[in-house]
């Protein structure tokens, strides 16, 4: 499982299928979109709507999956989607940051004074030009995203099943509009699986990206892990549940964390269906996230 808080609701769908199996059938188109709220360590509330249509390649030891989404932030500037996760960036920490707090100086809300030595005259919020407070609603094409997964070791009695993984996000969508950075991503990975007994089967996953600058920002790179847990009800539904850290890109700014619940079911051998909810526990994560989706095999 790829990381990355609202793209993680569509990924984690594949879970139901934890083995390199031949496929018989070797493309599969899905759609999960989601929302999410929250205010993100600032001291005001943004909502994404993240639509992402991907399409998938499968192999026997692997797949890859290119994801092309549909974003409508509303947002004051501070926070933006990086690799479909809604993350403050803002580069004005002040002395709060470190627990979650606004951040920012009391005078300009959390954004930089990149354009003026005048308190609210010319300020820049994130990657926009946007006032402190102004909060704007935006839609548009976001960041595509690449990603694949090769099975490096298979699961035996004694050996959990291992892939490794690879994502690059290409910088598609409009920064200034506080839809994206308008800088290159990239990141590797480890998936671990292992199933215990014939219901249940648990998960660790962790990884490291690259995280671009955009024009004016210093982000740091970022590290992240889940573990979880998963019950097949039947052969073909799984309820799990997993809880995700992930680092602030911005120094001095507390980590996301967050549980996050799934549903996924496969209906036919062309047809699966996925849900989840997330649930923040840091400043840093959505006071919540829903998503519902479904994809396709052929």
């Amino acid at each position: 499982m790829m990381m990355f808080g609202i793209e993680q609701a569509g990924i984690a769908a594949d879970k139901v299928e934890q083995a390199p199996l031949p496929p018989d059938r070797l493309w599969q188109i899905g759609f999960t979109p989601s929302y999410s709220s929250g205010n993100f360590g600032t001291n005001t509330t943004s909502t994404f709507f993240y639509a992402p249509l991907s399409v998938r390649r499968l192999f026997r030891d692997g797949d890859v999956t290119v994801i092309v989404p549909f974003v409508t932030a509303t947002t004051d500037g501070r926070t933006t989607l990086v690799g479909g996760t809604a993350i403050r960036v803002d580069d004005s920490g002040g002395s709060n940051s470190g627990s979650g707090g606004g951040g920012g100086s009391e005078d300009d809300g959390g954004c930089s004074g990149k354009g003026s030595n005048v308190s609210g005259k010319d300020r820049v919020c994130g990657t926009t030009t946007r006032a402190p407070g102004q909060k704007v609603t935006t839609a548009g094409l976001g960041d595509i995203i690449l990603r694949g997964r090769y099975y490096a070791v298979e699961e035996t009695e004694y050996r959990p099943l291992i892939a490794v993984t690879g994502r690059i996000k290409v910088p598609t969508a409009n920064e200034k509009l506080g839809l994206g950075t308008g800088a290159l991503d990239y990141g590797v990975g480890v998936e671990m699986s292992k199933f215990i007994g014939d219901a249940w089967i648990v998960f660790l996953d962790g990884g490291y990206n690259i995280i671009g600058d955009p024009e004016g920002l210093e982000l740091q790179n970022q590290h992240w892990y889940d573990l979880g847990a998963g019950y097949y009800v039947t052969r073909d539904l799984l309820a799990s549940v997993y809880f995700e850290e992930y680092r602030a890109i911005l120094p001095g700014f507390v980590n996301a964390r967050d549980f996050f619940f799934a549903v996924n079911y496969i209906a036919s051998a062309a047809w699966r269906f996925n849900g989840g909810v997330t649930v923040g526990v840091s400043n840093g994560a959505p006071d919540y996230l829903v998503s519902v989706g479904a994809s396709h095999r052929f």
